[in-house]
């Protein structure tokens, strides 16, 4: 069987399509995560009004700041990838093709951010995502300290969870901007 060789523009094409389908994958299962939220907080609202134990409400914020977390992780590398093939990638294989002309490789990475609604979308899907993993489960700790009859443990739970709901909003707010 004759050996081939492969190319360097070959290995960064399969690179390409590798990173794009990790992009892929992780913009699916980031997706996903909002709706995986909304069940939890309707079950888990749904179970407390059921039982009639405010004290369950508090089971919303570490979940909600684990899938929120694990939200923004994915966000941010789909936006890294997204860099890689604009910023790096994309100039290498363009030096390959011949890159004096002002070849431009993946344009679709580099136009797609060009559009005049991309800022005000970027917005939204911040008070979104701030809403689903900060205030609704905030809304329970507020529901749960309404309610007037838990023990010192459970305020000192409920308030540390306030405590780390607050930093997973300062993180989303921050990589929003820095996106």
């Amino acid at each position: 069987m004759p050996e081939q060789d492969v190319t360097v523009g070959q290995l960064l094409l399969a690179e390409y399509e590798s990173v794009k389908g990790e992009q892929k994958a992780r913009i699916g299962f980031r997706d996903n995560l909002l709706y995986v939220t909304l069940a939890v907080v309707a079950a888990v609202i749904a179970a407390t009004a059921q039982a009639k134990q405010p004290s369950m409400l508090l089971a919303l914020p570490p979940v909600c700041v684990v899938l929120g977390w694990t939200y923004l992780v994915n966000d941010e590398k789909i936006s890294a990838i997204g860099l890689y093939v604009r910023d790096d990638l994309g100039p290498r294989l363009a030096e390959l093709a011949g890159g004096g002309g002002g070849f431009t490789t993946f344009g679709w990475e580099a136009y797609h951010r060009r559009d005049t609604r991309r800022r005000s979308r970027k917005a939204v899907q911040t008070v979104i995502d701030l809403t689903a993993f900060c205030v609704v489960p905030l809304a329970a700790l507020i529901v749960f300290w309404s309610n007037g009859d838990a023990g010192g443990l459970l305020i000192g739970l409920s308030v540390l969870e306030a405590l780390v709901l607050a930093g997973l909003g300062s993180q989303i707010v921050r990589y929003a901007k820095a996106a």
